[in-house]
């Protein structure tokens, strides 16, 4: 089942993951990146996600 939230969260993942393996962790782009995630994250658990949603089986 798609969950909008949830599919958010899983793709800032990605994109975070996919920056720090370019360009570094501590690059100004992967920190925003992450930041981003975090707040998707966040907003999935706000409203009743749990952590492991964001997670494939």
């Amino acid at each position: 089942m798609s969950v909008p939230l949830i599919d958010a969260a899983r793709a800032a993942q990605q994109r975070v993951a996919r920056a720090a393996l370019v360009v570094g962790p501590a690059h100004p782009l992967a920190r925003l990146l992450l930041a981003a995630a975090a707040l998707a994250a966040a907003a999935a658990w706000d409203a009743g996600h749990r952590v492991s949603d964001l997670h494939w089986d």
